[in-house]
């Protein structure tokens, strides 16, 4: 029988992995750019409580040495040990299956709806915003709005476990934090980078805020800006109205 004999006292499993983490890079080549795959992949690494570190990559003028790591990438991807990981969802899976309890918590969320909550919301900012016909334009307001409800109103409806069956009280509205609870998952991870770039660019490109009577919305907002899992791996407001300059159309007749 194969024994894994301890290195400088550990055993092999209860080593820390070596993890890095390469990101895109904001304008100035080195802060963190606008990237709603990278920071997914950041904030799934800071929550599961791993110590890693972060490399932001300068697309203009990709290293040789990163072309070498990872050639034909962009970022984001990983190096976990050494071995380079590409795929933004297989590494997601990964991670999962390897930073697993009781070392390290479990993200998957528990309720299987929370995982495709607001899915199709990206895909109507995208027609929105990159739409440059004035007579269109309500219509995709419209469709984003439809698909911002849908979200709030999933943010609003108790959860199973919200819900006390021995209780003589009726709940009919959530007050938890997230989507799936009051601790964020691998849902959040996906949702809440693509959530925020609609409120920045909607608003500075299209005038257009979420409504205030979204208050499932805002609820899971305002928590997620109290986190530094979500604000620490953000880009800043400015970065992502640069990022968006190009493909923002005007509405012109």
């Amino acid at each position: 029988m194969a024994l894994s004999m301890p290195l400088n006292g550990l055993k092999e499993e209860d080593k820390e992995p070596i993890i890095e983490l390469f990101v895109k890079a904001g304008s100035d080549g080195e802060s963190i750019g606008n990237c709603p795959f990278s920071q997914r992949l950041f904030m799934i690494l800071w929550l599961k409580g791993v110590v890693f570190s972060v490399t932001t990559v300068d697309l203009k003028r990709k290293p040789a040495d990163l072309q070498n790591l990872a050639p034909g990438t962009h970022p984001p991807f990983i190096t976990f040990n050494n071995e380079v990981k590409t795929d933004v969802n297989k590494i997601e899976e990964f991670l999962e299956e390897v930073l697993c309890p009781p070392k390290y918590l479990k993200l998957s969320p528990k309720h299987p709806e929370s995982n495709t909550a607001g899915m199709d919301i990206f895909a109507k900012f995208s027609a929105y915003i990159k739409n440059s016909r004035p007579e269109a334009n309500e219509a995709l307001e419209r469709g984003l709005l439809k698909t911002l409800q849908k979200l709030d109103e999933y943010l609003n409806s108790p959860l199973p476990d919200e819900i006390d069956e021995n209780s003589m009280e009726d709940i009919k509205f959530s007050t938890r934090k997230f989507l799936d609870g009051n601790e964020m998952t691998l849902a959040d991870c996906n949702l809440l980078p693509k959530l925020h770039i609609v409120k920045v660019v909607a608003k500075k490109y299209r005038n257009f805020d979420i409504p205030k009577g979204m208050t499932g919305i805002w609820r899971y907002l305002t928590n997620a800006y109290s986190r530094d899992e979500f604000t620490n791996t953000c880009p800043s407001d400015k970065e992502v109205e640069i990022a968006y300059s190009d493909v923002a159309k005007r509405l012109t007749k």
